[in-house]
């Protein structure tokens, strides 16, 4: 009769720790590198996932779930406003990789 109980607070732990999965938001600089990966990434394409997993993929992650162009604004305090950290008429533009367990 104990073994019913027992099993069922099992399925709940077990359940309760996979949908807490460890996920990170990484923030980096889209940078041109003439191959359109930095496109890819910006515009959220099919051609960025690959470029996204490998990233996740480095840093010991499973997979990346999302990523997406960030503006500068939506980075609090670590990254230079616009024309601080523009070169040539070109600023640097920003993408965000959500990484998963």
């Amino acid at each position: 009769m104990r073994f019913l109980p027992a099993l069922i607070s099992g399925a709940l732990i077990f359940a309760a720790s996979s949908a807490f999965a460890e996920s990170r938001v990484f923030i980096i600089a889209n940078q041109a590198d003439g191959y359109g990966i930095d496109q890819c990434l910006a515009k959220s394409d099919k051609c960025g996932a690959s470029a996204a997993r490998t990233y996740c993929q480095s840093r010991d992650f499973a997979l990346a779930s999302s990523y997406r162009r960030v503006d500068p604004d939506e980075i609090t305090g670590s990254v230079p406003k616009s024309g601080t950290n523009c070169s040539h008429g070109r600023c640097d533009e920003y993408v965000a990789i959500t990484c998963q367990r």
